[in-house]
């Protein structure tokens, strides 16, 4: 069943304690994407995405998910138990030894609701094309969604599948990027400037959708909708979606400093102070 925006916005600040509590309990990880991203994750699986219940490798007969950017594990791991693939209570082993959820996802241990092992930046576009051409072989009419790093695009294997998706007509695919202008050295321009990211996909002969206001629940369901009604026309569909990392902590938010550093105690009290909790913590 779908949620509704105040549903979608309530999980979001708990998938926010979530990833705060995570990172800080093992004093490793990276929320400053993982908050970036929670509104965007919590709508595509809790009203955008056609999914069925429990969890099949194979994922014939709905829509399929690949995290590109594997460090925002947190974020993946929060929304995946509380969309019922997982317990909850399994949020607690977060990077433990021997934990299903490492500090970038694996499969190896059959976590349910990880498809890829992911972290090495680049690769999750090309296996997703790979997946959406499976399901036009095996006339399976779902759609193939993909999250991407702005600083993960800095990587050329994206560039090839980019190419790829487009002149093969992969139009079962939505692949978005968090535009978030930051990454672990500093901001995506000082590092390396990579342009006008939607001239680029455009060149590529892709179908580009902006969602400039990436934080907000009403904007991604609009945008999201919109992408999902450009499928099957014969292009591979990108979403550049403009978020805030550390959104909604204001300590954490308009620097990439927190990129991949956690929260110590008096901070961890301060942030989730900002976001009460909704569903009740693990």
């Amino acid at each position: 069943m779908k949620q509704n925006t105040q549903q979608l916005i309530d999980f979001t600040t708990q998938s926010r304690r979530d990833i705060l509590r995570m990172v800080h309990a093992v004093n490793s990880g990276h929320p400053g994407g993982s908050l970036g991203c929670a509104e965007f994750l919590v709508t595509l699986y809790q009203n955008i995405m056609d999914r069925k219940p429990g969890f099949d490798m194979d994922g014939i007969g709905e829509d399929l998910f690949f995290l590109s950017n594997g460090h925002i594990s947190p974020v993946f791991y929060s929304v995946l138990a509380r969309s019922g693939y997982f317990p909850v209570s399994e949020l607690t082993t977060f990077r433990l030894i021997n934990s299903r959820l490492q500090g970038h996802p694996t499969t190896h241990d059959g976590l349910p609701g990880v498809r890829i092992a992911s972290g090495s930046l680049g690769q999750g576009l090309s296996v997703a094309i790979g997946t959406a051409q499976a399901k036009k072989l095996n006339h399976d009419n779902h759609i193939i969604y993909t999250l991407h790093g702005d600083g993960e695009l800095q990587e050329g294997q994206n560039w090839e599948a980019i190419m790829y998706a487009s002149a093969k007509k992969v139009d079962n695919l939505i692949a978005t990027i968090d535009v978030n202008g930051k990454q672990i050295d500093g901001t995506t321009d000082e590092v390396l400037n990579m342009g006008s990211l939607r001239a680029k996909f455009e060149a590529f002969d892709w179908d580009v959708i902006d969602i400039l206001e990436g934080n907000n629940i009403e904007a991604i369901l609009e945008g999201m909708n919109d992408a999902k009604s450009r499928t099957g026309k014969g292009k591979p569909v990108c979403v550049l979606l403009y978020t805030e990392m550390g959104n909604g902590v204001d300590f954490m938010m308009h620097t990439h400093a927190w990129h991949g550093k956690a929260p110590n105690d008096a901070q961890l009290e301060n942030a989730l102070s900002q976001n009460p909790a909704t569903m009740g913590d693990y």
